[in-house]
């Protein structure tokens, strides 16, 4: 395969589901699968053709279901099997396909096979998880554990259990143990477990931390751990292990190949060099990975505390990882595009200006700025309509267990910051920020629930929500439309399968770049991310056709406050 090889993954677009906040329809306040079922005529208004839908597995919901207690089963607050087979048959029949979300890494410590695992030393189960001795004692006598690595959500990635006096690994949370991926009976079970969804119509499969699957041999400790700061952050060693791209492969070669399917891998810490490996086209992985380099630009990393540092973002940084991810790619392998997902902080807040003045109109660059690069985009629930970041006064409010581990380990065991110092990470980095109920209209519970829901809504939903954009033409909506129009559409040549050429790379303030298509034909986009006016020369200005702009005049050379536009040349 080429990366001029036409395939619906690459044309696609897709719109990502969080259930519990997306609609709910049985009056329980929290979001379900009818509900999702209900809404997708908006979806296709919008004009997506995959949703990604977030885990809707049986979950004792520690970590909001990224702990599967069981991989065939459906979380009885999501409703059924009945309305999850609902919910596939409606989608498919207005064009829109399903992406699963798969936690492998881990499951939950409730799972049958962790229960088993846990039971005896000796039982068959085992070696599902990782088992190991003590290191040693304290001082106080008391058992250490087998290394020093951390949990992604703060402390120690080990956890004692009396009644066998071993400990188990789990990189994220206590109630999350690491499978062993070295035993071949578990990917067998899991190979099997992926096919049975993938007959059941499924349209692919999006991997959940999937490069940290293959631990390094004998566990060694991590010299990058810093308790004395809030080490939470996945061990550096379980990265893009030695095994992971065997078992990638063989994963593909027993589950996707045998399908016309979709697969991404979230893999954090990754270099564009190591997607080449696991999105290349020659290398049957996976089609796709979510890489979290652009995540990084507005984190201090000198300060140990992961992404809990926060510094204003240079756009220098940002179109330096964004163009390397691009042309690295190129002619290689494939990309994914995202500006915000349920684990990230809504993107106008975080990219743009959510101020009333700018709201839209930022809103509107980015999107222009992500969905006209080479990669497969993803749109994240209310996205498209410009839902902003929240602020809630007390930490009980909040829902996220990384947040409320943040809160407890620095402010109430360690006071090293004050409850308002703790406060403005959250609001900046808090996942919860993604969270919060969709904004579907102006009425009480914002049109998401007829009764109070599982976690506040934010404050602004009288204001931001779906209804009110749908009314206005000009609307953030309308663009999003616009932008998957072309795509799908008249620009599918250029905006899904030309190369891109970066432009003035060392411009603070300006995001330039462009399309360059096999049959000569190019694209010039061009956003300005400042609330400043500005002048900016380029070559394709004079020659160009604007064919999309969050403006309704066009000043050319003059780019005003948040302005973007993308230019047409037709091939000579």
């Amino acid at each position: 395969m080429s990366s001029a090889a036409r395939t619906w993954w690459k044309e696609a677009v897709v719109y990502q589901i969080w259930p519990r906040s997306f609609q709910d329809s049985n009056h329980d306040g929290i979001g379900d699968l009818p509900g999702i079922t209900q809404r997708l005529p908006y979806l296709a208004q919008l004009g997506i053709n995959v949703i990604w839908l977030c885990p809707m597995f049986s979950s004792p919901n520690d970590d909001m279901g990224y702990d599967i207690s069981d991989y065939q089963g459906i979380m009885d607050e999501f409703g059924t099997m009945e309305d999850f087979d609902t919910l596939v048959e409606t989608a498919h029949s207005l064009g829109i396909k399903i992406l699963l979300d798969i936690v492998v890494n881990h499951t939950s410590d409730e799972h049958e096979w962790f229960k088993q695992s846990r039971s005896s030393r000796e039982n068959p189960y085992r070696d599902y998880y990782y088992w190991r001795d003590s290191s040693g004692i304290d001082e106080d006598g008391n058992p250490l554990p087998p290394n020093n690595w951390g949990s992604e959500f703060g402390g120690r990635a080990w956890e004692y259990d009396e009644h066998t006096d071993q400990w188990y690994l789990h990189i994220f949370s206590k109630k999350q143990p690491d499978l062993n991926w070295e035993n071949e009976k578990v990917r067998e079970e899991i190979y099997t477990m992926i096919n049975w969804w993938l007959d059941k119509g499924l349209d692919g499969f999006r991997l959940d931390a999937i490069n940290i699957i293959s631990k390094p041999e004998g566990l060694p400790d991590d010299p990058n751990i810093d308790f004395d700061k809030h080490g939470s952050s996945i061990p550096f060693v379980v990265k893009n292990g030695t095994k992971v791209h065997q078992w990638m492969h063989e994963l593909n070669l027993k589950t996707a190949a045998n399908y016309d399917v979709m697969t991404v891998g979230e893999m954090s810490q990754t270099s564009a060099e190591d997607a080449v490996q696991f999105a290349g086209f020659d290398t049957e992985e996976l089609n796709m990975i979510f890489h979290f380099e652009h995540m990084g630009v507005d984190t201090d990393p000198t300060t140990g505390m992961g992404k809990w540092s926060i510094k204003p973002y240079d756009l220098v940084d940002l179109k330096e990882v964004l163009n390397t991810w691009q042309t690295t790619l190129q002619g290689r392998a494939w990309g994914s595009l995202y500006w915000n997902n349920h684990d990230q902080p809504r993107l106008i807040s975080r990219f743009g200006d959510d101020s009333p003045q700018w709201r839209v109109l930022s809103g509107k660059m980015l999107a222009t700025t992500l969905h006209g690069m080479q990669g497969t985009p993803y749109i994240y629930q209310g996205e498209e309509f410009g839902m902003t970041n929240v602020q809630f006064e007390e930490i009980n409010d909040y829902r996220d267990l990384d947040s409320l581990n943040l809160y407890e380990d620095m402010v109430v065991e360690r006071g090293n910051l004050s409850h308002d110092e703790c406060m403005e990470l959250i609001y900046a980095k808090g996942r919860d920020n993604a969270r919060t109920p969709v904004q579907w209209d102006a009425s009480d519970n914002a049109g998401f629930s007829a009764v109070e829901p599982w976690i506040k809504l934010n404050p602004n939903y009288r204001e931001i929500n779906a209804a009110s954009a749908l009314e206005d033409q000009h609307s953030l909506f309308y663009h999003y439309q616009k932008l998957i129009q072309l795509r799908r559409g008249e620009l599918k040549d250029l905006l899904v399968y030309a190369d891109f050429v970066p432009l003035d790379v060392e411009d603070a303030q300006v995001y330039a770049y462009e399309r360059h298509a096999q049959d000569g034909s190019k694209l010039l986009v061009i956003s300005n991310f400042t609330d400043q006016q500005l002048t900016r020369e380029y070559g394709l200005l004079d020659q160009g056709e604007l064919v999309l702009s969050n403006y309704e005049d066009d000043m050319r050379q003059t780019l005003r406050p948040y302005e973007s536009k993308m230019y047409r040349v037709n091939a000579l």
